[in-house]
């Protein structure tokens, strides 16, 4: 008996790692070209090297393995289990004593390990290959700064210039209403051009960038010598041209490789021991703030006295604001009338000035605790992604137990909605948590969470043999209650018939 339960271990092992790896490298396929998608503007035209571009590709996809595990997870159980099903082999195994908790037990313990594997991802490679690839993507970025200028915008990754344009033509490339400030002598802005249209391209050598400009004007404060420093004159100069070409040198432009500590602050690129210390240190440093800021407007926008005789712990004489209480109405009844008024028009003011307070550092503490936000969604992301693996697998074995369909159709599409569904549960989460509507952890397991009752039912459903997907099941149900509900209203139509009048 022990055998032949080794033999099925490597059977259901053998059957789910094929799938497995499979339906891998297609979701981390899907999600590379999603990346391309997102970024293929800023890589198109900067002529990159093969070797860059694998480079950044490889990095990128490193950080992909803990997303693509789940889903993989997922498709290759309902792959395998629905195979099974269609080719009775789960029938025969069930016939044979063998329950389906025992079929799926060394698929547990792979689904385990790659459990494992996607908390390893999450915590050490993640980090070094997202620092990576930002490092690399932030350096392709600069290596042709005339393609990375948007509209309505200004842009200033050309040392000594700051342009802006209106609109830009895809496929033309024209550029309508630019407006570039010429800071190389640092002075100011005593330089512009403004141009209704132009075009920009960069020489064949990639040493300079070519701007033709076309109907503009010049504008130049002059400053004009005299022999007295009190007698200097700044005439004002115009100059319209019809068209001008401007050479710009963008040397230091190629791509030069930027230290891997660029992004070493980011939250994403820390791992658990890190992200612990950031934690920490920021809980600390926000905790401060606010009872500075509170002391602040406890101190400076309260009404208070000051007592000078007041002594500390240690025998020293301090200041120590003390509020004073006194009844607002008796104080102001025992003015003058004409001072009453000047005294109305201050206390506005002073409300509304210690509510802009409030409400400023109330922007700041929400920024601070955003901040905080960051740091501990990637905290725990690290442990959800490596759950979601087990909390899949749990659905989609004893889902493809049910509706016994294999291949890549069905369980596709069913694979599919369970991780939309998790993915929208958990950005949503992650949303909430961000905005502080929601505690941490409530907002970053509210998916896993949701989808483990669900796992635990369709685990039940599937070892009790139940066919809630088959429609047979439903159409007999719904044919039950038309049926009671026939012989109830045929039943009362002759138990009282009309009488004749």
């Amino acid at each position: 008996m022990a055998k032949g339960l080794k033999k099925l271990d490597r059977f259901v092992l053998k059957s789910f790692i094929g799938p497995l790896v499979l339906t891998f490298f297609i979701v981390l396929f899907i999600l590379i070209l999603q990346f391309l998608w997102m970024y293929i503007d800023e890589l198109a035209g900067k002529g990159l090297q093969l070797k860059v571009l694998a480079e950044l590709l490889f990095h990128f996809s490193l950080t992909f393995v803990p997303v693509a595990l789940p889903l993989a997870v997922l498709l290759a159980s309902l792959m395998t289990f629905g195979n099974m099903g269609e080719f009775s082999e789960l029938s025969a195994l069930k016939s044979s004593g063998i329950p389906l908790r025992r079929i799926m037990l060394p698929l547990a313990f792979l689904v385990a390990l790659v459990c494992g594997i996607s908390f390893f991802f999450s915590n050490n490679v993640q980090p070094y290959a997202y620092r990576n690839a930002r490092t690399l993507l932030f350096d392709i970025r600069r290596k042709r700064p005339e393609l990375n200028i948007q509209a309505g915008t200004f842009n200033n990754e050309v040392d000594g210039f700051s342009m802006k344009i209106a609109s830009k033509d895809p496929f033309t490339n024209k550029l309508e209403k630019i407006l570039i400030y010429d800071h190389r002598n640092n002075t100011g802005n005593k330089s512009v051009t403004y141009a209704d249209s132009g075009y920009m391209k960069v020489t064949h050598d990639e040493s300079g960038m070519i701007l033709t400009l076309y109907n503009g004007y010049s504008y130049n404060d002059m400053e004009e010598k005299t022999g007295s420093l009190n007698q200097r004159k700044f005439p004002f100069r115009k100059d319209y041209f019809r068209e001008q070409t401007i050479i710009i040198s963008l040397s230091g432009f190629d791509l030069e490789r930027s230290k891997e500590d660029l992004f070493k602050v980011n939250s994403t690129t820390q791992n658990i021991t890190q992200l612990i210390y950031f934690i920490d240190s920021i809980n600390g440093s926000n905790k401060i703030k606010r009872e500075n800021y509170f002391r602040d407007f406890n101190a400076t926008r309260l009404y208070t006295q000051s007592n000078p005789k007041q002594r500390n712990n240690q025998g020293k004489t301090e200041i120590r604001p003390v509020l004073k209480f006194f009844d607002p109405r008796k104080l102001l009844d025992s003015l003058p009338v004409a001072a009453r008024k000047e005294v109305m028009i201050k206390a506005i003011e002073s409300v509304r000035f210690g509510i802009n307070y409030l409400n400023q550092k109330e922007e700041f503490i929400h920024n601070d605790v955003r901040s905080l936000r960051n740091y501990q969604i990637d905290f725990h992301k690290k442990f959800t992604l490596a759950f979601a693996c087990a909390i899949l697998f749990l659905i989609g074995a004893p889902l493809g137990a049910i509706i016994r369909k294999g291949g890549l159709g069905t369980p596709a599409i069913i694979s599919i909605l369970f991780f939309v569904i998790y993915y929208v549960i958990s950005i949503s989460g992650e949303k909430f948590v961000k905005e502080d509507l929601v505690n941490v952890f409530l907002g970053m397991w509210s998916a896993i969470l949701i989808l483990l009752p669900i796992g635990i039912f369709l685990t039940y459903k599937a070892t009790t043999d139940s066919s809630i997907f088959n429609t047979e099941t439903y159409v007999l149900f719904f044919r039950k209650i038309k049926d009671r509900i026939y012989s109830v209203t045929f039943n009362v139509k002759y138990e009282n018939p009309p009488s004749d009048q």
